[in-house]
């Protein structure tokens, strides 16, 4: 796996009251090799004071505020710290081996042309409430699949849904979109953060590279389009964070296929068991002519070939497709399960609820041995066993839809007794 110089993506975050405070949101994020590190967005122009284990120093600037966001800072957290607060507030502390992991993605609220939401409803874009409902979970981790921002347009007129919504790569969008709604289970677990394609940079790349990138952040330089895989050691698995946000799926982007070629060939040498966490999947279906399941990402198909993927790599976790999916591969030895968990909030995708015989893009030569898909709004709550992992599917009130299980290479499902 490729060493990285620069902070990780896998983040927790609080949102901070802001009345009488000059923090308006605080997070803390691991970087590759179990190092921590924490961030805060201010109103102000100046870093506040971090109390880790009682002791008080000032957090670093990381970027500056100007008209579209406001001041982000940062400060490294010391491995085995116990407390950590700001503003009087406490963040979440990493768990060094979770046992309890939530999952979900797309959680944002589509205002795009004629894709509208209804962002005030929560019917309709349940994500805030949804939000609640994973917090009473009590996870020790949250891993999020990717695109967090789909306030893409203004919302138009006569539409009440979204009247008075912000819209555009602002730090008002971005609290609307995901810190304010989400701000219950961001107070409740660590995180891990992907970057999804709502987050490349034609979209919402300047303010995630921002708020939430893991390098540091120059403000004259231009929008990083992709950014190199890193791992974060969690126990005894490793989690290895993949940029695919400008894969795209129905077309095959030339210049990205080597690079895709050489991170995935890099997974060989990752510790093992490793999880593949990227925002685009592989093989993911949708439904094609005839609810028959179609779908595949054409680029990473061309990229991977005929070869697999490295054994080192257990799982994959996606989103992007807004549904969940769980699916086993063939006939390839070295082709994890996959698991997509993008129905966290934003517009659903019908996908057939049998996924046996999906027709994927490409010539990589797999097919789905066994799979299933699941209608309407979710998350899953993945629960460590001695022999492997329980994923309990949740609806959006909260309520088990299916059990499901990981276990020595194989994903499976039933409806709860």
């Amino acid at each position: 796996m490729q060493k990285i110089l620069f902070a990780a993506l896998a983040a927790a975050a609080i949102a901070l009251p802001a009345q009488g405070q000059q923090v308006q949101s605080a997070w803390v994020q691991y970087a590759p090799n179990g190092a921590v590190e924490a961030r805060a967005v201010v109103a102000g122009d100046a870093c506040p004071a971090i109390a880790i284990d009682g002791a008080q120093s000032p957090m670093r600037l990381r970027a500056a505020g100007d008209a579209i966001f406001p001041t982000v800072c940062s400060a490294p957290v010391p491995k085995g710290a116990k407390a950590v607060s700001l503003d009087g507030h406490a963040l979440p502390v990493p768990v060094a081996d979770p046992t309890r992991i939530l999952v979900m993605g797309d959680t944002g609220c589509r205002i795009k042309g004629k894709e509208l939401q209804a962002c005030n409803d929560p019917k309709k874009w349940p994500f805030p409430e949804m939000a609640k409902e994973e917090a009473r979970l009590k996870p020790d981790l949250v891993i999020d699949v990717g695109d967090y921002l789909y306030r893409e347009n203004a919302c138009p007129a006569g539409f009440a849904g979204c009247t008075d919504t912000p819209h555009g790569d602002n730090w008002p969008t971005w609290d609307a979109d995901f810190f304010a709604p989400a701000a219950p289970l961001l107070g409740a677990a660590p995180w891990v953060l992907v970057r999804g394609n709502h987050e490349d940079c034609e979209r919402a790349g300047k303010g995630w590279l921002r708020i939430l990138g893991p390098q540091a952040y120059d403000p004259n330089a231009a929008c990083v389009p992709h950014l190199a895989p890193y791992s974060v050691p969690m126990g005894p698995i490793n989690l290895v964070v993949m940029d695919d946000a400008n894969a795209p799926d129905t077309s095959i982007a030339a210049d990205m296929v080597p690079v895709y070629r050489s991170e995935i060939a890099a997974l060989a040498n990752a510790p093992a068991p490793s999880w593949l966490l990227m925002h685009r999947p592989i093989w993911g279906a949708v439904s094609g002519p005839l609810n028959v399941p179609v779908g595949g990402n054409q680029t990473l198909i061309k990229a991977i070939g005929s070869t697999g993927i490295p054994s080192p790599v257990a799982l994959m976790l996606s989103g992007h497709i807004h549904t969940f999916e769980a699916m086993n591969y063939g006939p390839h030895d070295h082709v994890p399960p996959q698991i997509v968990a993008g129905f966290g909030g934003d517009k659903l995708d019908p996908t057939p609820w049998k996924l046996t015989g999906t027709i994927f893009q490409g010539d990589s030569g797999v097919n789905v041995k066994d799979g299933l898909s699941l209608p309407g709004f979710g998350f899953l709550m993945m629960r460590k066993v001695a022999d492997g992992w329980d994923v309990d599917v949740h609806n959006v009130n909260g309520k088990i839809e299916r059990r499901c299980w990981f276990r020595a290479g194989h994903v499976g499902c039933a409806k709860p007794r």
